[in-house]
C-alpha cells in the first residue's frame, strides 16, 4: 500500500469517526441491550433497547432526514399558492419539535429503565 493510500485511509476513517462517534455509541447501546434481551429478557433491557433505536433513528433524522422530509412536505401540501402560515407550522414541527420529541423519547426509555430496574433491585435486595 502506498503511503499516500495509507493516509487517506487513515483519514478516511478519522472522519468516519469524527463525524459519526455519537451514532456509534448510540448502536452500541442498541447491540448490548439487544444481545441481554435475548440472553435474559427483561423490561429493563426492552427499555434501554428502545431508548438507543430511538436515539439512533434522532440522529440520523437530524443529520440526513430532516431536509428532504421537509421539502417533500411543503411540497405535497402547499402546490399552487404560497401559505406561509401552513410553512411555518411544517418547518417547526419538522426542523424544531420532531428532532426535540425523539431525543426526549430516547433518552426517557432509558431513564425509565434505569429507574425500573433500580426499583427491582432494591425490592430483591429488601428480601
Amino acid at each position: 500500500m502506498s503511503p499516500d493510500l495509507r493516509q487517506n485511509v487513515i483519514t478516511t476513517l478519522y472522519l468516519l469517526f469524527s463525524h459519526n462517534y455519537i451514532v456509534f455509541a448510540y448502536f452500541t447501546g442498541v447491540l448490548i441491550s439487544a444481545a441481554l434481551s435475548v440472553l435474559k429478557p427483561s423490561r429493563f433491557t426492552v427499555l434501554m433497547m428502545l431508548g438507543f433505536i430511538i436515539l439512533v433513528f434522532s440522529y440520523e433524522y437530524d443529520k440526513h432526514i430532516i431536509a428532504g422530509f421537509r421539502e417533500q412536505t411543503i411540497n405535497s401540501l402547499i402546490t399552487a399558492t404560497p401559505h406561509y402560515k401552513v410553512q411555518k407550522i411544517v418547518d417547526l414541527a419538522i426542523t424544531e419539535l420532531l428532532p426535540i420529541l425523539f431525543y426526549l423519547l430516547g433518552w426517557g426509555f432509558i431513564f425509565m429503565g434505569i429507574i425500573y430496574g433500580a426499583l427491582k433491585l432494591s425490592k430483591k435486595s429488601k428480601l
